[in-house]
């Protein structure tokens, strides 16, 4: 900084008035408001006055001058108005650091230097000897007390909540796994008791299947059921087998129905069912069966042939038209089946029978036929006879 000096004033110079620059004739409006005098310059060696003050003047002091030294100055600042004292004056301590934001004691005129001023501008401050970190540069914020230690705490605190967290997902999971063991279970459980449920119905069904119904055999069957006209007699026939061809229907009926017609060389008979006339033609007959085999050029139901041997005590319906009484039903047992008989296996029963129901379907309770009715005991009551079904098949192969 560069160093600003008063130019040197001889001995006995008049001193200036009060406000007038002694060194430059003018008035500075500074010693005027404040009353107060610069002192005279320490190089003019004399000795300095006290301070001049309006009335009486201030005896001199005994002790030495003070020596006042010039603050350092950047180039770029204009020189301070007064000169700084270069060391503290004798018996007085020396000014500390000074403390920033805080102002310094003394006419508000004269800042003391090194001491902040509030409303001054200064452009020589700070000093030299003071770095400008310390006035521009703000502390830095102290760490936060107990941070590690709040995050080391918060850590410890989170640790039960996941273990609680961890135990909550294990025991929905099992809960979710034991729910879904006893859906399976009872799904399982569910199952077999359809199962079971479908066995009851197929035995039920079953069982009513052997439910004798009449009303039930009679209605399924009548429609396949004819009174035959051959000539002078009446018998009966039934439609059976699925083997007839397109518009055409093959039916059974015993030979001696229509042996007087089939002798004359006639081959041609009548199906009647109330009002409807159906013309069927004499395709085979096997006297030694008593059996016939009628082909009706017109589609006709068949009724069901039952697989198997009949037992006794089976129930059964017999269709036909005794007397010439077309769609006559009547109902019985089966009594017996005799395999060894001299005119072939027959079959017994209690159903009631008369002229002209021969060749009819003897049926049985899951409306199957299981014969043809063919003749009865002479003199005698509840014993009729019939040719098996399967030997009817068998004779004609149209089943």
């Amino acid at each position: 900084m560069t160093a600003t000096y008063e130019p040197f004033t001889p001995a006995g110079s008049p001193e200036p008035r009060r406000g007038q620059d002694r060194y430059t004739d003018r008035y500075d409006d500074r010693y005027a408001d404040d009353g107060l005098r610069r002192p005279e310059d320490p190089w003019a060696g004399q000795q300095q006055r006290s301070w001049e003050e309006p009335g009486p003047v201030w005896a001199e002091t005994s002790f030495a001058e003070p020596r006042w030294a010039e603050p350092q100055t950047p180039p770029s600042s204009p020189a301070p108005a007064y000169a700084a004292p270069a060391s503290p004056a004798p018996g007085y301590p020396a000014p500390s650091a000074p403390v920033p934001g805080y102002a310094a004691p003394g006419p508000a005129s004269y800042p003391a230097p090194g001491y902040a001023t509030t409303g001054y501008s200064n452009p020589g401050y700070p000093p030299a000897g003071y770095p400008a970190a310390a006035y521009e540069t703000p502390m830095a914020a102290p760490e936060p007390r107990g941070s590690r230690m709040s995050g080391l705490a918060v850590a410890g605190r989170a640790k039960p909540l996941i273990m609680v967290l961890v135990l909550l997902l294990l025991g929905v999971t099992g809960w979710q796994a034991y729910r879904i063991e006893t859906m399976i279970k009872s799904s399982n459980d569910l199952a077999s008791a359809v199962a079971g449920e479908q066995d009851r119905s197929a035995e039920l069904e079953k069982a009513l299947t052997n439910v004798f119904d009449p009303e039930g055999i009679s209605s399924a069957t009548l429609p396949s059921v004819f009174r035959v006209r051959a000539g002078d007699f009446t018998g009966t026939a039934f439609s059976v087998g699925t083997k007839a061809a397109d518009g055409t229907a093959n039916l059974f009926t015993n030979f001696h129905v229509v042996e007087e017609l089939f002798k004359t060389g006639a081959r041609t008979v009548t199906l009647e069912r109330g009002s409807t006339r159906i013309s069927a033609t004499i395709i085979k007959v096997n006297q030694a069966k008593d059996l016939a085999l009628l082909r009706a050029k017109q589609e006709i139901k068949p009724i069901a042939v039952a697989p198997g041997q009949v037992k006794p005590g089976q129930q059964v319906v017999v269709v036909g038209a005794p007397l010439g009484l077309d769609d006559t039903v009547t109902t019985g047992v089966i009594s017996a089946f005799r395999e060894d008989d001299s005119d072939g296996p027959t079959i017994q029963f209690d159903a009631p029978i008369n002229p002209g129901n021969s060749g009819g379907p003897v049926v049985n309770t899951s409306k199957q036929v299981v014969g043809l009715a063919t003749a009865k005991a002479r003199d005698a009551e509840g014993i009729g006879l019939a040719i098996p079904i399967a030997t009817a098949c068998a004779t004609f192969n149209v089943c």
